[in-house]
């Protein structure tokens, strides 16, 4: 009898698993269902461990843990205020990102009633209340808290601004389902977002599981730990960095490309690298992540066509306009559709170069030439991710694809766009059996283990 694992991924569409033998350090296979949350969750986690038992041909297996993540019912969904856009609006949408949130909108400054009625309509399953340092502007957080206690807004919302105005915040929600924090941001120019990311999490796992269904799989499993962003981070995190017992990869930069969002993660320090670079705005996370809402496979393909073009794509799929035109309209009327002829693999590598390439450059710093009384200066904004040489790519759309190296590029340095400071990559890393999630889960427990599998499944190119 051997020590067997159990990971699960409860996504929107596909309950996804796989099995890991604990014992000899490697991944016995993966499957996948049709997620059921709104019926009973377990029927969609029963038959994917059923089929992946088929497929294992291990059909009496005992797991002795089984961990979960999850971004079912379209994933934890949170919105958030904070004061100036660049700086605690900032922080506070970086504390959800970092926390493996969908943000859907962060307001700058004092909100209004219209505000009030699209975060009502919006129906956000967390919002994160910010603004002010410690013992600055008071006011705009004060002003937010109390339209916010009047609203009809049910969920919970967590206060993490000016320290000076939480208690009054407080007060003024004091009907609401109220959580108070640290302050995302408690000097000018100085983030503080962990003590804000553990307790969205916190509300996460004894909260959100259950208003999304989920609880009804609490007695087959050992626990949902987090949302599925997170494992992603977690992974990412583990496979650059190692363990004390084992190296990692080194610094990283990594493309998900989904049907409706593209998300980018970088774990490296990014800072200037020449004395002549001046930084501007907030320091950025050693591990990072962005998601680029309108850009997807499916669902996002008017966002890749404003992005790019029309005729871009067509001159990417190397397929007349008309022709291109006819199967983009074919994947927007059919989210589902996967490619099933040479031209439409044409077009699914096309839109997929074009999510790369945008994510990559909105997730990228920018360093542009300025003029000082000493003579030529560049400012940089974001992270410089010219050094790093490790791409990771995962999604359906580039880790099916027969061109996955070819994509590469449009994630990378170009000399013809030196202000975008996306990473000179040398190696390619891809998820082509989907574990990446799994594997963040399982590094909660068993990060060695964790990393040897993953240096040892995805798979290695040269670009």
């Amino acid at each position: 009898m051997g020590t067997y694992g159990l990971l699960i991924d409860f996504g929107s569409t596909y309950t996804k698993v796989t099995a890991v033998d604990l014992d000899n350090e490697k991944l016995l296979g993966t499957a996948s269902a049709f997620t059921t949350a709104k019926t009973d969750i377990t029927q969609g986690l029963e038959e994917a461990v059923s089929k992946l038992k088929e497929s294992i041909k291990k059909p009496d297996i005992k797991f002795k843990h089984q961990f979960a993540c999850s971004s079912a019912a379209g994933g934890l969904r949170m919105m958030a205020s904070g004061l100036v856009p660049e700086l605690t609006a900032e922080a506070a949408g970086r504390a959800c990102l970092g926390a493996g949130a969908k943000l859907i909108k962060v307001y700058s400054y004092e909100m209004n009633e219209d505000d009030i009625e699209e975060i009502e309509e919006t129906n956000p399953e967390i919002f994160l209340l910010a603004g002010g340092t410690d013992g600055g502007n008071s006011q705009c957080i004060l002003h937010n808290a109390k339209l916010l206690g009047t609203s009809k807004l049910n969920c919970p919302i967590i206060i993490a601004g000016n320290r000076t105005a939480a208690r009054k915040c407080e007060r003024l929600l004091k009907n609401k389902n109220v959580f108070v924090t640290e302050n995302v941001m408690p000097k000018f120019g100085e983030l503080n977002i962990l003590p804000t990311q553990e307790k969205i999490r916190e509300i996460f796992l004894d909260r959100i599981i259950k208003a999304k269904g989920l609880s009804k799989a609490t007695g087959l499993i050992s626990g949902i730990l987090m949302p599925t962003p997170s494992a992603m981070m977690k992974a990412m995190e583990l496979l650059a960095k190692g363990t004390e017992k084992e190296n990692g990869i080194g610094e990283l930069f990594a493309v998900d490309v989904g049907g409706a969002t593209t998300d980018v993660y970088s774990v490296g320090n990014g800072e200037p690298k020449e004395l002549n670079v001046v930084y501007k705005g907030l320091p950025e996370p050693y591990v990072k992540r962005t998601v680029e809402g309108d850009i997807g496979m499916r669902y996002g393909i008017d966002g890749i066509i404003e992005a790019s073009s029309m005729e871009r794509l067509r001159t990417l799929a190397d397929l007349s306009e008309e022709k291109t035109k006819e199967i983009i309209n074919r994947f927007k009327n059919r989210k589902d559709s996967i490619p099933k002829d040479e031209e439409e693999e044409k077009i699914d590598y096309a839109i997929a170069c074009v999510a790369v390439e945008t994510a990559a450059k909105r997730h990228a710093g920018t360093i542009e030439e300025t003029y000082t009384p000493c003579g030529i200066a560049f400012l940089q904004e974001g992270k410089d991710l010219r050094t790093i040489e490790q791409l990771i790519f995962t999604g359906g759309a580039l880790i099916n694809s027969k061109n996955t190296d070819k994509m590469s590029k449009f994630a990378c340095f170009n000399k013809t766009e030196q202000s975008s400071l996306r990473p000179k990559c040398t190696h390619l890393w891809v998820d082509r059996k989907y574990i990446l999630a799994a594997m963040g889960v399982l590094s909660e427990h068993y990060p060695d283990i964790a990393l040897r599998i993953m240096k040892k499944e995805l798979v290695h190119y040269g670009i």
